[in-house]
């Protein structure tokens, strides 16, 4: 089968023949229909992220179909249809496991960093961490959803936002532009800092209150502001823009140094920092039936299969907006 795999020098992709894949016994093989292209797989490529396997494929958000099963699958059939996001596995049995808390478990294994993930024809997953999908499910808009949208959501819940609360969303990405939906479907008043036209004309859309630049100030105090962009100096910009008692989330699983900051005027007046990490499978479970109930639209960009390169290249430089979306040539 055809597989993009990274190299062993940063910003390098590689498309080859390699094996199919052989589900281990609790796996199933997937065919993949359609493989989002998130930050993180760039995060990978360009080894912002330390190497966990060389010469991975990337991808982690991937709908697909069932063409094989482990001796040890029981729910999962060959036809089904199913999607497969950023967490793995998990040990299941530590603390953090037990407690509900499974993204924060120190065992923990991910899709096109760990294992190989989406940029192929063909991929694997553990049963136990597929997400069932139906026929109805399109596969492209699906995709952006398992990555994209469940971290975005992950995001908003701990944004702890007040109903019908003022919300900063600082970059308007694939991740952004979700979340931004979700939120104002709560009653939330949206206000967007980011870079590129593009972006700026998808915040305008989504209904945004005020859109600026990443670093302009919004015109009102914020009950919650999420930095979606990897930039370390958004931090500071974040917290001064929220009100008394906000709440900042930063949403990304890589980000640039934070400059120093001043307590008073950063972080006084119980303002709270909190960050993401990765998720759990309930918060993708909780994640699929909101966009079934809100129906839930990415603005995808799609690209062949052929064409991940110039995906990632596309992403790297901005130039394209909302989510981007391989799908076999």
């Amino acid at each position: 089968m055809r597989a993009w795999t990274t190299g062993t020098e940063p910003a390098r992709l590689t498309m080859s023949d390699v094996a199919v894949p052989e589900p281990g016994a609790d796996e199933v093989l997937v065919r993949v229909e359609a493989s989002g292209v998130c930050r993180t797989d760039l995060h990978v490529v360009d080894q912002e992220l330390p190497v966990h396997r060389p010469h991975v494929v990337p991808g982690h958000q991937v709908v697909g179909t069932v063409e094989g099963t482990g001796p040890a699958v029981r729910r999962l059939r060959p036809g089904d249809r199913v999607g497969v996001a950023w967490l793995r596995r998990t040990c299941g049995a530590c603390r953090w496991c037990r407690e509900g808390r499974e993204n924060l478990c120190p065992d923990s294994l991910y899709t096109g960093w760990d294992a190989d993930g989406g940029f192929a024809e063909c991929t694997t997953v553990p049963e136990a961490f597929a997400y069932p999908l139906t026929s109805d499910h399109d596969p492209v808009t699906t995709a952006p959803l398992l990555c994209a949208g469940i971290i975005g959501y992950r995001a908003l819940t701990r944004a702890a936002l007040p109903p019908g609360g003022r919300l900063g969303i600082y970059g308007f990405g694939s991740s952004a532009h979700l979340t931004a939906q979700v939120a104002a479907a709560r009653g939330a008043e949206l206000f967007v800092m980011t870079r590129g036209e593009q972006n700026r004309e998808l915040a305008r859309h989504a209904g945004a209150a005020f859109v600026g630049g990443a670093t302009d100030v919004p015109p009102v105090r914020l009950d919650a502001a999420i930095v979606f962009a990897p930039a370390g100096e958004l931090v500071p910009c974040a917290l001064q823009a929220t009100e008394r008692g906000g709440t900042v989330v930063l949403a990304g699983i890589h980000m640039t140094d934070i400059p120093a900051m001043g307590y008073q005027e950063n972080l006084f007046d119980e303002r709270d920092l909190r960050t993401v990490t990765a998720n759990t499978r309930a918060d993708g479970a909780a994640l699929l039936r909101l966009a079934t109930t809100l129906r839930l639209t990415p603005t995808v960009t799609r690209y062949p299969f052929t064409a991940a390169d110039a995906a990632l290249d596309d992403l790297r430089a901005g130039r394209a907006s909302g989510s981007l979306v391989l799908e076999p040539d």
